[in-house]
């Protein structure tokens, strides 16, 4: 009897806590928490572009919404989210159909992971 091998892809997150207390530092805690809701919602959407460009093959639209991922996520301190929008934004500047598939789906579970610990901790002490 062969075994069948269940891979479970488990992905962690890095948030940067000094990039979150900047922004408390510059815009206050009220105003740097609606921000960062703010910045939540739009990654949401963004995530969900980057996987239509992928269906459409519309690959100046997927590198143009990973790019500005890489921005986004990189203000509000969610790096391994900026790594991994990058990696997206590179396999298609190199035209790997597959490497773009693999990593635009690794993007979208760090995404997830990222969104969902950000809402976690909504009484964000920064």
């Amino acid at each position: 009897m062969e075994k069948i091998v269940t891979l479970e892809h488990k992905e962690s997150v890095r948030l940067d806590p000094d990039q979150l207390n900047g922004l408390c530092g510059q815009l206050g805690d009220q105003n740097a928490l609606d921000v960062l809701c703010r910045t939540v919602e739009e990654l949401a959407v963004r995530l969900s572009n980057c996987e239509r460009y992928w269906r459409r093959r519309d690959w100046t639209s997927l590198r143009k919404c990973a790019r500005s991922l890489v921005a986004i996520s990189e203000q509000v301190g969610m790096t391994a989210l900026a790594r991994v929008a990058g990696d997206v934004a590179h396999n298609v500047d190199v035209g790997d159909a597959v490497a773009t598939g693999a990593t635009l789906s690794r993007l979208i579970r760090v995404g997830e992971k990222s969104l969902t610990v950000i809402w976690d901790q909504q009484d964000l002490s920064v």
